[in-house]
C-alpha cells in the first residue's frame, strides 16, 4: 500500500535523488544536499509545530508501505513572500485605437509583480517514472489538501502552485534564452538556485523595470509564455480537477503558469468528511477512497476502501496500520 507521510531529516538521502530526477527548472526541488537538509529540517520542526504557522513548509514524501521505497515528494508552503519577495509576470492585455484611422490594436505586455505576498502555495509534485501510473500522482497530489483540511486556520485563504515552463528535449528553456537571460547574465541554473536559497535581491538590481511587449519577443519566446512542460500536464490536470485556474501571472525565469483557487473552495478541501473510525474484517465498498488522519502532527494519507455509515467508516485492519490509527479515531475522507 502506497502510504503519503511527513517528511524529515532521514530523507535527505531520497529526497536529493528526487530532486536530480526532476532535471531543470524545479526550483523547489535543487540539487543541492545542504538546502535539501535545511528543508527536511523546517519540515520536521512545522510537523511538530515548533515554528510560526506562517513560517512552516510540509514536505511530504510517497512510501511504498511494503518496501520502504520513496517514490514521490510533494509539499505545501503555509505563505509565500513573507520573508522573501515572490516575484512574477502579470500578463497584461492593453488596448490602444485611434478613432482617425479606424484602428484598434491589442498588445500583451509582461509586468515585473509580486501580488502573491501571504498565499499558501502547494507545489514540488514529483513522482518517479514508474509511479505515474495507477492513481500514485492523485494520491500524492490531494493529500496536500487533506493536509490543509485537517487545519485549514493555518493556512491563506487563497492557494496557489506554479507549474514548470517549457524546456526543450535538450533541456533548453526558450524563454530565459530569448528574454530572461538578456536581464540575468548567468546559467538559467544558477538562477535557478539563488531564487530558492538567497533574498531574491538579485532580481530586483536586475529584473526588467518597465513593462516588456509581448509582440516584440521572438516567437520561441511568445509561444511558450503561460504553457506548462509536458511532464507538467498531469499536474495541472489535477489542479484543474480541484478547482484550481490560471491568474494571469507566469515565473519570471520559464514562463510556466501560476493557478490559483480559494483555500475553501478546493474540491478535496471542501468535500472530505470527518468521519469516526471503526475496523472490519469486510469492507462493503467497491471503489477506493482517499483517507487520511485529521492530524497535522500526526499526518498520513492512503487510498484505499472504506464502507461510510453515517458518521462513522469502516476500515481493514491494513488500512488502519498504514494510517497508524486505532477504533474511535478520527479521519477524513474523500470519496
Amino acid at each position: 500500500m502506497l502510504v503519503v507521510r511527513p517528511a524529515g531529516p532521514r530523507d535527505l538521502d531520497s529526497l536529493l535523488e528526487l530532486a536530480i530526477l526532476s532535471g531543470p527548472g524545479f526550483t523547489s526541488l535543487p540539487e543541492d544536499p545542504d538546502a535539501l537538509s535545511e528543508r527536511l529540517e523546517l519540515s520536521q520542526a512545522s510537523f511538530e509545530g515548533r515554528v510560526e504557522p506562517q513560517s512552516a513548509w510540509y514536505t511530504l514524501m510517497l512510501e511504498d508501505g511494503d518496501t520502504g521505497d520513496i517514490d514521490g515528494v510533494g509539499s505545501v508552503k503555509a505563505a509565500v513572500g513573507l520573508k522573501r519577495p515572490f516575484f512574477s509576470f502579470r500578463v497584461n492585455t492593453n488596448t490602444s485605437s485611434s478613432p482617425s484611422l479606424n484602428v484598434k490594436l491589442t498588445h500583451q505586455t509582461l509586468v515585473l509583480v509580486n501580488e502573491c505576498t501571504g498565499w499558501t502555495e502547494v507545489g514540488s509534485l514529483f513522482l518517479k517514472a514508474d509511479r505515474r501510473k495507477g492513481g500514485a500522482g492523485r494520491l500524492l497530489s490531494q493529500s496536500r489538501y487533506m493536509l490543509i483540511g485537517a487545519q485549514p486556520d493555518l493556512f491563506a485563504d487563497t492557494v496557489l502552485a506554479e507549474l514548470r515552463g517549457v524546456f526543450t528535449p535538450d533541456g533548453a528553456c526558450p524563454f530565459w534564452d530569448h528574454v530572461a537571460h538578456k536581464f540575468f547574465p548567468m546559467a538559467f541554473d544558477d538562477a535557478d538556485r539563488m531564487t530558492g536559497s538567497t533574498d531574491k535581491q538579485f532580481i530586483l538590481d536586475l529584473a526588467p523595470r518597465h513593462p516588456i511587449y509581448v509582440e516584440l519577443l521572438p516567437e520561441p519566446a511568445r509561444a511558450v509564455i503561460g504553457k506548462v512542460h509536458p511532464q507538467g500536464d498531469p499536474a495541472m490536470a489535477l489542479l484543474e480537477s480541484e478547482g484550481f485556474r490560471p491568474n494571469g501571472l507566469v515565473d519570471i525565469f520559464d514562463a510556466g503558469p501560476t493557478v490559483s483557487c480559494p483555500r475553501d473552495h478546493i474540491r478535496t478541501v471542501r468535500d472530505a468528511r470527518v468521519l469516526t473510525v471503526e475496523i472490519a474484517d469486510a469492507i462493503d465498498a467497491e471503489l477506493p477512497a482517499l483517507i487520511s488522519t485529521d492530524s497535522i502532527a500526526a499526518f498520513r494519507a492512503v487510498r484505499a476502501r472504506a464502507d461510510i455509515h453515517g458518521d462513522t467508516v469502516r476500515l481493514a485492519s491494513d488500512t488502519a496500520a498504514a494510517l497508524k490509527i486505532s477504533p474511535g479515531d478520527i479521519v477524513r475522507v474523500k470519496s
